[in-house]
């Protein structure tokens, strides 16, 4: 230790710590930047190219250790400037100088995480964040104050500012080390801006260091310690309503082998709260379970069709009609060659435990599903796009893994730029014959480039020509953007889940990796034509994002769903029959005219149609059903179990969107149900369905606010 720093010392032990001049803390505030600033003046942040300065843990230690190392800041301090700290600036006084901060900057948010608002006055020019990590002293200090202007003595006007965010989430004694730089000349803020800073929760600690972000625009703001209630965000859904056959005899809507919905409101409900009404789609609920249909035993018809027809338990008037299809089963080894590109999004908001750790595990276990000829490059985007793994075989596995490994999250989210590269990649690599297809894993956030979902749709629209499909994995909760992913699903000829546990990501990703992968048949439409004769009215049970115009049936332009090897779809319609008291829609005052009556419709409820594309044609081939009286059984336990527990799945489905259609029918009515069918339930997941549907009954209609 210095002569210089030992006088220091008995000068703070002879002397009672006193309350310091605002030149005095102002001074030593400037001092503690300017010693940050250069020695940090060639460093960078959000390079891609260069490491950023919160991204290893080696890193976060020297700016610590650089920062707080006291002979350094002694050193930087001019004599004057220290006689005036001697004079009652102790360790916690400039600590707490510094921590008590109260700031507005004009920055918004981008990754929907908690934050914490401070007030800046008007017309300050707009900084920029960047992140530092430091330690802060044990204590907690009050983060009310503001910090006074003084122009006699404050830092030149081109000088960053340095201030500290204390830890609020119970992890201890840390805190974030925010720099501010100054902008452009002319940059000016518009009255009333304000801006936020990241306020991290428990689970997003790594190693007791709070990682505090700078966030940017696009997204509304939440106070510090508020959860993420109600902000993820999904397309409105009108219910299909009860239709009458003799107006709308037929029903035209498109498959869907998606099962995001099912797996996001199993999250909600582990979390004690029931999902928004919008996040149920039944058929994705419906559809999340396999059934143990009977597969064809030739690709040139790729699927075949499974129908049931049994009394509905919530509606003792109607009748439920069950449309199974099971898709054929590519064997191990037949399966083509796969071209796919990981394109990830590593912007801040993919920070959580739950979000770019997770994927990165998730994307590990896709690699044990495939061939080690297979070929895998990674995209990442965030701030910006690019490619930091070229086409590489499977069977360099530890280059693909040390590849995830790396990869951290920060900065804004500049998906659009992403996917047109990632796009660019899959077909600089085409494999003709074989899979060509972009996995595209993110919570949904595009907040720089393209984010409108309309213009999002035609380039992928587009794309999908080219043969390089789109398929989405989403992540997380609190800022997903469920509608956005749906729009590229649906469109980019892929399929969309949702990975909330490395369970369900096994589950997609191994388990079923055939049916995620490799595609039958495409463009595959159901209608369902129903006979007045029989039925008075019907109700399609979901799909109320895939419904098609009757004509869209024989238009080979109108996109559709595709199928997985060995998928199954199902679909349900509630039918009244004719004559039952269960009927909604009264009679017409003045009649209508007769409808003439095909023949067999005697004993014939409708007549169901399917139409596909085989992977490689542009024309259409139909699949044409008789539905007969012979499906039907008296007694909902003389049905097929897969039937029933498909029955059950619906039902629970209907009640988390409120039953407009199931009257008195209760959770506990699910239950059992669903306990009758669960059948022999290999892998668990029967179980914890009905384990959820528990959940539900107890569940908060929302999350409690704190």
């Amino acid at each position: 230790m210095t002569d210089e720093l030992k006088k220091m010392e008995k000068m703070f032990e002879a002397q009672k710590p006193g309350k310091p001049s605002d030149a005095a803390r102002k001074a030593a505030f400037s001092a503690a930047m300017h010693a940050f600033e250069k020695e940090n003046q060639t460093s960078t942040q959000g390079n891609p190219a260069e490491p950023r300065l919160t991204n290893k843990g080696n890193e976060k230690s020297r700016v610590v250790a650089q920062l707080f190392n006291w002979r350094r800041l002694m050193k930087t301090l001019e004599p004057k400037f220290a006689y005036a700290a001697a004079g009652g600036v102790s360790l916690a006084v400039l600590a707490a100088a510094m921590i008590n901060v109260n700031l507005t900057l004009p920055y918004d948010h981008s990754d929907g995480a908690l934050v914490r608002e401070h007030t800046l006055p008007t017309s300050e020019a707009e900084p920029t964040l960047e992140e530092g990590l430091v330690s802060s002293a044990p204590s907690k200090p009050d983060l009310g104050g503001q910090l006074s202007a003084d122009k006699s003595t404050a830092a030149p006007s081109n000088a960053p500012m340095v201030f500290m965010d204390a830890d609020r989430s119970g992890a201890g004694n840390q805190s974030a080390l925010l720099k501010v730089q100054p902008p452009a000349p002319g940059k000016r803020l518009g009255n009333g801006r304000t801006a936020f800073m990241r306020q991290e929760s428990p689970a997003q600690l790594s190693g007791g260091i709070v990682q505090n972000r700078a966030l940017t625009s696009g997204q509304e703001q939440i106070p510090a310690g508020v959860r993420s209630q109600g902000r993820d965000q999904f397309s409105e859904i009108e219910r299909n309503p009860q239709k009458l056959v003799s107006d709308d005899p037929v029903s035209t809507f498109s498959v869907d082998v998606d099962t995001t919905s099912y797996a996001f409101t199993r999250a909600a409900l582990n979390r004690g709260e029931l999902p928004q009404k919008d996040a149920v789609r039944v058929e994705e609920m419906v559809n999340y379970f396999d059934y143990d249909y009977t597969a064809p035993t030739d690709a040139s018809q790729p699927f075949s069709t499974h129908m049931s027809i049994m009394p509905t338990p919530w509606n003792e008037g109607t009748k439920l009609l069950r449309i199974g299809i099971k898709g054929f089963e590519l064997p191990p080894t037949e399966a083509p060659n796969a071209n796919l590109v990981f394109l990830i999004d590593t912007s801040g908001s993919m920070e959580a435990p739950n979000k770019l750790p997770l994927l990165r595990n998730s994307f590990k276990l896709l690699l044990s599903s495939l061939k080690p000829d297979d070929t895998v490059s990674i995209v990442v985007y965030a701030g910006s796009a690019g490619t930091v793994l070229e086409p590489t075989q499977v069977a360099d596995n530890n280059k693909i893994m040390a590849a995830l490994d790396q990869l951290d999250a920060g900065g804004s989210t500049a998906g659009a730029e992403g996917i047109r590269q990632a796009y660019q990649l899959a077909e600089s690599q085409m494999v003709e014959g074989g899979v060509n297809r972009v996995i595209l894993a993110t919570d949904g956030d595009f907040n720089v480039g393209l984010a409108n979902p309309e213009e999002l749709k035609g380039f992928v629209e587009r794309k999908r020509k080219t043969g390089v499909s789109l398929s989405v994995l989403g992540f997380g909760q609190g800022n997903y953007n469920d509608e956005l992913m749906q729009t590229l699903a649906q469109n980019g000829n892929g399929n969309a889940a949702y990975i909330d546990t490395l369970s369900e990501a096994r589950k997609v990703l191994v388990e079923e990796a055939g049916s995620t992968l490799f595609t039958i048949a495409k463009d595959v439409k159901l209608q369902m034509e129903f006979n007045p004769a029989l039925v008075d009215e019907y109700r399609l049970i979901g799909y109320e994002t895939r419904i098609l115009n009757r004509e869209d049936f024989n238009n080979d332009k109108i996109d559709a769903g595709d199928i997985g090897a060995g998928h199954t779809v199902t679909a349900l319609y509630e039918l009244t029959p004719v004559g039952s008291p269960a009927k909604l829609v009264d009679e017409l005052r003045y009649g209508t005219e007769t409808l003439d009556t095909a023949a067999g419709s005697v004993n014939e409820y409708g007549f169901l149609k399917i139409r596909y594309k085989l992977p490689e044609s542009q024309t259409s081939e139909l699949i044409s059903v008789p539905v007969t009286m012979s499906l039907e059984v008296d007694d909902l336990a003389e049905a097929p179990n897969d039937a029933q527990f498909a029955t059950s799945v619906a039902a629970f489905g209907q009640l988390l969107a409120g039953g407009r259609y199931t009257g008195n029918y209760s959770y506990d009515d699910v239950i059992a149900l669903a306990q009758s069918a669960k059948g022999t339930d290999e892998f668990g997941y029967r179980s914890e369905f009905i384990n959820l549907v528990r959940l539900a009954k107890s569940a908060a209609a929302m999350a409690p606010q704190q």
